[in-house]
């Protein structure tokens, strides 16, 4: 069991991220940020879109809980510098899961730990993720679940999309929606939590 040294909170909607965070044993609370997540500025490349809207997440929470460790993230696809947010409709999807088909992607996640008396923490980690090539008919049949709905990208690698996908290079949590090693070990770094085995 890793030991949390500090109120280490959150500061993320997303089912993935807490159900990852959890698996490192790390004992933390829940706080959704409240920021807009606006568009990428116009040629703002995806890892400083990612790290960007990362930053603004920790930075609101961090504001209401200054006593706390805060961790926010923001995962976006991208290919080549395109980036791909959640789907309009199921028709935008469907247009996302087309562009994919066949090709490589980027999945970017920027992540942000604001600390009290310390310099915020920015980093990216991106993974490059290849796709089969998809029939139509499959890719809308998936559409249909519902499940692309609220993904980056239109899809998730842990659900039905798993087996579109033909190779991973890079961190596969980080796709999920948290680069977890990464995260484990800058909230190691600042003195957040002490691994078990350490």
């Amino acid at each position: 069991m890793t030991v949390t040294h500090t109120n280490l909170i959150l500061a993320s909607a997303s089912p993935r991220r807490r159900e990852l965070l959890g698996l490192a044993g790390i004992a933390f609370d829940i706080v959704v940020s409240p920021v807009e997540e606006p568009a990428p500025d116009t040629g703002e490349h995806p890892a400083a879109y990612a790290a960007r809207m990362a930053r603004r997440k920790a930075a609101a929470v961090a504001r209401q809980h200054p006593e706390a460790v805060v961790l926010g993230a923001d995962s976006v696809v991208a290919v080549g510098e395109t980036i791909l947010g959640k789907p309009k409709d199921a028709g935008d999807a469907l247009r996302m899961l087309t562009l994919l088909s066949g090709r490589t992607h980027q999945v970017v996640t920027g992540c942000a730990l604001f600390a009290p008396g310390r310099e915020p923490a920015i980093f990216t980690v991106s993974t490059d993720v290849t796709m089969l090539e998809i029939s139509q008919a499959r890719l809308a049949a998936y559409v249909a679940t519902g499940e692309p709905m609220d993904k980056a990208g239109a899809y998730a690698i842990q659900g039905g999309a798993a087996a579109f996908v033909a190779t991973i290079c890079g961190s596969y949590t980080n796709v999920v929606g948290l680069p977890l090693a990464e995260a484990v070990e800058i909230l190691r770094t600042y003195g957040a939590i002490t691994p078990a085995n350490h």
